[in-house]
């Protein structure tokens, strides 16, 4: 799929693996929906990205009026310097921020909404998530239900909530040409993580989100297929996020020395590099793949 002119929808779009995603779909032409909690950082990521937009096109302008062209001309013959109006007529692209909790059907409809308007909303990426951990029996005595359930609610019923409503307004689109020449709508891509398969102590709850995750993407695939809209998710490993910055460099040079090549933890542009090959490569549906240096986890 193109991602140009297409309007893409980013859950966790504000720090960590999200934002990394969506200054990529947004660099290669997209506009970007970041969905995030309201009191993230997703309004001045979203001036950022405008920001460095509207810099670029004064800069093509420049180089263009340097060498005797303009934007006018350019326009004129279907074309322009970047930012203003598209190939079609349609706004340049944008990114926008629509602050809502992933486990809102009020606030995830929001923001759907709010894509939709842009125009085709053809890309969404569930990165929206949290690993708060909790043993079965800890030293404050039983894990609480109501911990569990929070996990449970915001990984999985989070990213479920934000596949169907996407979905529907998916299915409405105009089918698009792959680069290959077949019809396709959109594409969904969920993040599980490795915890799904090796989950370790103190993760019974976020292994069970995250398998789930999983679990779900090829039943999905299969029922969107019809609709020409593809499912995959993606398993990252040890990665640089904000969870993790919040660790000692200590703590975090041992865990990247776990992952056996490249010995490091995986870093956001990669995430959204796999992410961007998934749009691009139509054959990629019902799938989880593992983003992980081969690491396979420990118990602890």
């Amino acid at each position: 799929m193109d991602v140009t002119g297409s309007v893409a929808l980013v859950t966790g779009g504000a720090s960590g693996l999200g934002a990394a995603t969506a200054r990529r779909l947004f660099d290669d032409g997209a506009t970007v929906v970041l969905v995030d909690l309201p009191s993230s950082a997703g309004a001045a990521f979203a001036e950022e990205l405008n920001s460095g937009a509207l810099n670029s096109a004064a800069l093509n302008s420049a180089a263009l009026n340097s060498a005797g062209l303009n934007s006018a001309a350019l326009n004129s013959a279907g074309l322009n310097s970047g930012g203003g109006n598209g190939r079609d007529g349609s706004p340049g692209k944008s990114a926008v921020f629509v602050p809502a909790d992933v486990t809102s059907e009020a606030g995830v409809q929001a923001a759907v909404d709010a894509a939709t308007a842009l125009g085709p909303l053809r890309i969404v990426v569930n990165c929206a998530g949290i690993a708060t951990p909790g043993k079965v029996l800890g030293r404050d005595g039983v894990l609480p239900l109501e911990a569990f359930n929070r996990v449970i609610q915001v990984n999985l019923v989070g990213t479920f909530n934000v596949v169907r409503l996407a979905a529907a307004a998916m299915v409405a689109n105009e089918p698009a040409t792959t680069k290959l020449g077949g019809p396709e709508r959109g594409v969904i891509i969920n993040t599980a993580s490795v915890a799904a398969f090796e989950g370790q102590i103190g993760q019974p709850a976020y292994a069970a989100s995250k398998g789930a995750v999983a679990a779900m993407t090829l039943p999905i695939a299969r029922e969107l297929a019809r609709s020409l809209v593809r499912v995959v998710a993606i398993a990252p490993g040890i990665f640089e996020t904000p969870m993790m910055a919040g660790l000692p460099q200590e703590a975090q040079d041992s865990l990247g020395a776990q992952v056996p090549h490249p010995s490091r933890l995986g870093r956001p542009d990669e995430y959204a590099s796999l992410v961007a090959h998934i749009v691009d490569n139509a054959m990629l549906n019902g799938e989880t793949i593992r983003l992980d240096g081969a690491i396979r986890m420990g118990p602890k």
